[in-house]
């Protein structure tokens, strides 16, 4: 017999609430915040064919629901609390269910975040998940701290998950090895939560990566203010990125996307602190520009030349 859509909420999703006063299965949840706290909210979509392909496999699609919003706390400098999740299936598949809440679970655990409600529906195949996070008030991370002198920083190695996708899409050649390792960065991305988390109080302004580095960027430049020189020579590296032309490797790490790191600022005087944050987290960052007074983005190279601004910042309705 096809399951019901509570019967498949109570057997795939429904779970004894821990830290909400209440949780799954009543018409709202409770979620109890500790004194000066702020709540901090945040939801992203899912869509399938345009945020992932139909040959991911649903544990892994579980995992990527769920860290896309983690990473957006990150930026945040916000500890995750709990989530909703809407979910629209055209079928109640058990295997399917089966395997997508075992990765949904598996990173929620990691994190401590619990699932307190949301909704199923028949439908085309579409993720929806807001995830409620707390941080001190007045120490959240916010995109329009950053000031001039500020040095600019990106956590991990933006770019690997962009090589995945070209393989997908048939314009880019790799071997086994490369590409899965590719495939995992842009199927099971690592949100940067403890990182976060470490630079409350160094970070000035964060962002969290997810439609390219330099697009991204440009939200922190407008909310502040400010504009950047950013050196694409001091990009980081990797094996991956290594065995591509020069021209693909800055365009894949500039504005690849579903990269899900966290680019921040922080004063010059704060080097060893970020050092010591990202030691905390055990998360690689590297320095890659300075922000300035005078608006706009400025690519150089390591001389200081300047680069041409060659690279298309994404839009979900204009890419």
């Amino acid at each position: 017999m096809p399951l019901g859509e509570f019967e498949l909420i109570d057997r795939y999703f429904k779970r004894p609430a821990r830290r909400a006063a209440l949780g799954v299965g009543d018409d709202c949840a409770l979620l109890r915040v500790k004194p000066g706290m702020s709540l901090a909210i945040s939801s992203d979509m899912l869509v399938e064919g345009r945020h992932f392909l139909s040959t991911v496999r649903p544990e892994r699609l579980g995992h990527k629901a769920l860290a896309v919003n983690l990473s957006d706390l990150a930026a945040c400098g916000a500890r995750p609390l709990a989530f909703t999740l809407a979910l629209s299936l055209p079928s109640a598949d058990p295997d399917f269910l089966a395997d997508f809440s075992t990765g949904l679970f598996r990173l929620a655990d990691e994190h401590d975040c619990e699932l307190i409600g949301g909704d199923t529906t028949a439908g085309p195949l579409n993720i929806c998940i807001t995830v409620f996070g707390e941080v001190p008030v007045g120490a959240a991370l916010l995109r329009s701290g950053a000031l001039p002198g500020d040095d600019l920083y990106v956590s991990g190695q933006p770019g690997h998950a962009r090589i995945a996708l070209e393989v997908f899409r048939g314009t880019l050649q790799a071997d086994g090895e490369v590409f899965e390792t590719a495939r995992m960065a842009m199927e099971m991305p690592t949100p940067r939560v403890e990182l976060g988390l470490a630079l409350r109080g160094i970070a000035t302004s964060a962002v969290d990566v997810s439609d390219g580095l330099i697009g991204d960027l440009g939200h922190i430049l407008d909310s502040s203010a400010v504009g950047a020189t950013l050196d694409v020579d001091a990009l980081p590296e990797s094996a991956l990125l290594m065995q591509l032309p020069p021209t693909l490797r800055r365009q894949f790490a500039l504005a690849g996307g579903d990269d899900y790191e966290l680019l921040f600022t922080a004063r010059r005087g704060d080097r060893q602190a970020v050092v010591d944050a990202a030691w905390a987290a055990q998360t690689a960052v590297t320095r890659i520009g300075t922000i300035q007074a005078s608006a706009g983005l400025r690519l150089v190279d390591g001389r200081g030349c300047p680069e041409r601004d060659i690279y298309a910042r994404f839009d979900h309705f204009r890419t």
